[in-house]
């Protein structure tokens, strides 16, 4: 079954071609126009540049992708219907109802959020010489954490399609936090990214952050205080230019070094405090739930720290339970993924009319 994914619900334009069936997928084509470029100078993305550039680029990329995989048209599309900006999601449907309707062909509207979990399905083509991955169900029930720019939330899923909220949260969103203290530390957008290459060579003990909610007996999460005192940390203290010592040396066990902590030991220490907040919750809901699978998907999940140490965490205290992560290319907002969380939808035959297909920015997974 060949199905086009459509994905537009932030700043990339991303349009994909897979085949996929029950025992394999398949990646015709693949195409993603960032934006990032562009929202640079602002510091974070405006919506209404955004929904004006996803105009620009959807119709070329659809033309693009099918002419590399030599398909007239698809079987299905997928089209992300939210959450997301409004700006970039009505783009997205209205394209997907255009083509549906000019090709005779359904549409499943997809939860943004459904395709992150999904996401851990897309096969390595750079490994797998067929560019075909044998698609297995999960095993039930399944915990996902899903963490990006927009979301971080706690998903318990009892069986195939079927979603419930177990924690979220309260204020600012875990790449949200990354996002602005990157900002404050003089970054260019998005600087989540640059926070964790810094911390590489930094030391997580050198400054104390604190973790809010940690220990909160519920699953939800909190950044804004975090935000905060990475802001009244970087008022009150002024940054070293020199090198961390290492942790061979006795000041360096304890976390200490002889100079203030540099760039590099406050983005390690502020690193860790946010991998500490989202393992601890994960393992927490995973004693409560045990399941079967664990996922980690967003944005986020392309953190190599976090991705090592939620896997280790969960290997460890949850050995019979299976972990999955997306490859990092596909941890970020992409059309594949948005494909692959349609197929099951196709599979019960959950289409909706082109007529009635809408935008919904507020749509909740659960």
């Amino acid at each position: 079954m060949i199905i086009l994914g459509i994905e537009s619900s932030c700043d990339d334009t991303s349009v994909a071609l897979l085949d996929i069936t029950d025992d394999h997928i398949e990646i015709l084509a693949e195409k993603t126009a960032s934006q990032i470029d562009v929202h640079k100078k602002y510091g974070g993305v405006v919506p209404e540049i955004a929904g004006r550039k996803h105009a620009e680029k959807i119709v070329p990329l659809v033309e693009h992708i099918l002419e590399e995989a030599r398909v007239t048209k698809p079987d299905v599309i997928a089209v992300t219907s939210g959450p997301g900006l409004i700006t970039g999601l009505v783009v997205g449907v209205e394209t997907a109802k255009t083509l549906s309707y000019l090709w005779d062909v359904p549409i499943v509207g997809v939860n943004h959020i459904e395709g992150h979990i999904h996401s851990v399905k897309i096969p390595n083509t750079k490994i797998q010489d067929t560019n075909k991955f044998p698609i297995s169900n999960f095993k039930f029930p399944v915990l996902s954490l899903i963490a990006s720019g927009g979301h971080t939330e706690l998903i318990l899923s009892k069986k195939q399609g079927e979603y419930e909220r177990i924690g979220s949260t309260v204020d600012d969103a875990a790449g949200e936090c990354f996002d602005k203290v990157a900002k404050l530390l003089g970054f260019d957008y998005p600087g989540g990214p640059k926070i964790s290459k810094f911390a590489e060579t930094g030391n997580p003990h050198a400054i104390e952050f604190p973790r809010p909610m940690i220990h909160s007996k519920d699953f939800n999460f909190s950044f804004a205080g975090l935000k905060t005192a990475a802001l009244y940390w970087l008022r009150d203290n002024q940054l070293s230019a020199s090198h961390t010592l290492s942790y061979e040396l006795p000041a360096g066990i304890f976390g200490q070094t002889p100079e203030q902590p540099t760039i590099n030991d406050f983005c390690s220490s502020f690193e860790q405090a946010i991998i500490d907040v989202l393992v601890t919750k994960t393992l927490n809901a995973a004693k409560k739930y045990k399941p079967k699978t664990v996922i980690l998907g967003g944005g986020v999940s392309a953190n190599k720290k976090l991705r090592e140490t939620l896997q280790k965490s969960i290997e460890e205290n949850f050995p019979a339970s299976s972990f999955f992560l997306p490859l990092p290319k596909y941890a970020m907002d992409n059309a594949a993924m948005i494909a692959v969380a349609a197929y099951h939808h196709v599979k019960k035959k959950e289409f909706t009319l082109w007529q009635k297909l809408q935008a919904n920015p507020n749509w909740k997974i659960y």
